[in-house]
């Protein structure tokens, strides 16, 4: 708390101090004794006071106007603007919930106009109004994404968001806030429960349909898969992975690995023959549709196309094994695949030679020790059989080498 105030002080003049105010997040995590990634300021400052500090003026399509600077080393600073100090308080009641509807001055004092003290120490989750869900829908989704993170909400939140359908009111905010919420729950320590929330209070069938089908298909046949439907397996799967990363690309993975059953027809289950390759094209459809940055596209692709063949790596020929290393090293999931594979199934583990694999798999040809000229001579056809015999060569030496 003292670093970010005494920052906060160098960046202001003096004199404009009594005039600002951290609010928010940044606020409830000093009080819990948690590191802040996000500083949001509110001042009632003037537009020329704003300029003269470095500040500049950002007006979202669906969000209030605000000013914000970077500061290196520090971070971005968001500061929505005040009227007048006496306005705080009116800005403190129109947030989502208590614990973020409190500031500090930048001598320290706590300003809590709804008395969040309790729901902080609870880790409770309460809306501010019963109108908080109403003027931004997309409320609803970050109280799943604090869900997500051990909180538990308020039985009259709970009241506030399981009373609508939330259908007309979500259909206005921009698919990029809702894919922000997301990525955030998928960082935090039970990221299925922001899907499970979705499903019970039916929100969000409009960003995410392909979660609202998972509960009615089956993972498999009931000897692989006792759980049953698609949903279960996938959380499972999200929760075994959560457990050794933290990494929100490989959750997201993790969860969506099956994408490609939801093309199964349903005279065929309860098996999915070529899932995988449906799913190819299923995921890289859904992230551009969540407008997620393109490499989440083609990782989960990927990944969709590739994790069975982990799950059988030692029935697989060498050189399949070498061909999905090399698949795995351009799509970029080298390090995603065998955690998601591994996690598919309960006790599960990574292929013990998986990562020779992937180190000759990534060999260029004079790594492998091919004359460029042998090469030259031959049919351009011919090269690529020529280079992946080298790689099983001494795939299969290093392995007897080991024995």
């Amino acid at each position: 708390m003292k670093n970010i105030i005494e920052r906060l002080k160098g960046i202001f003049p003096e004199a404009a101090h009594p005039r600002i105010f951290l609010v928010g997040g940044a606020v409830r995590d000093i009080l819990l004794g948690q590191e802040s990634t996000d500083i949001d300021l509110a001042a009632s400052l003037t537009a020329e006071e704003f300029a003269a500090f470095g500040f500049h003026l950002v007006e979202g399509r669906s969000t209030a106007a605000i000013w914000h600077r970077h500061v290196a080393g520090f971070g971005t600073i968001e500061v929505t603007p005040l009227p007048d100090v006496a306005g705080l308080a009116d800005d403190l009641r129109r947030r989502d919930f208590t614990v973020n509807a409190m500031a500090m001055t930048l001598d320290g004092s706590i300003i809590d106009p709804l008395d969040a003290g309790g729901d902080l120490a609870q880790k409770r989750l309460a809306a501010c109004s019963r109108l908080a869900f109403i003027e931004d829908p997309l409320r609803i989704f970050r109280a799943f994404r604090f869900a997500a993170d051990g909180w538990q909400m308020a039985p009259e939140c709970e009241e506030l968001l399981r009373q609508h359908d939330w259908v007309r009111e979500l259909a206005s905010i921009p698919v990029e806030r809702f894919s922000r919420e997301m990525l955030k729950a998928l960082e935090n320590r039970e990221p299925e429960r922001f899907f499970q929330l979705m499903l019970e209070t039916d929100a969000g069938r409009g960003y995410l349909p392909e979660l609202f089908r998972m509960p009615h298909i089956p993972a498999g046949p009931l000897d692989h898969h006792p759980e049953g439907d698609l949903f279960t397996h996938s959380s499972q799967v999200l929760q075994r992975v959560s457990v050794i990363s933290l990494d929100p690309l490989t959750r997201f993975c993790a969860f969506f690995h099956d994408i490609g059953k939801l093309d199964t027809s349903p005279d065929l289950y309860p098996r999915h023959h070529g899932h995988e390759q449906a799913g190819f094209v299923t995921a890289q459809d859904l992230c551009r549709r969540l407008r997620l940055p393109a490499h989440y596209g083609k990782a989960l692709a990927w990944v969709s196309k590739l994790h069975g063949r982990l799950c059988k790596w030692d029935e697989l020929r060498d050189a399949t094994k070498l061909r999905t290393a090399g698949q795995a090293i351009k799509a970029g999931i080298a390090d995603i695949l065998p955690l998601v594979s591994a996690a598919d199934k309960p006790g599960g583990t990574k292929p013990g030679t998986w990562r020779e694999a992937l180190r000759i798999a990534g060999m260029s040809s004079a790594d492998l020790g091919i004359d460029p000229q042998v090469l030259e001579r031959m049919p351009p056809d011919k090269r690529v059989d020529h280079i992946l015999q080298k790689r099983v060569e001494l795939f299969r030496a290093t392995r007897t080498a080991s024995i």
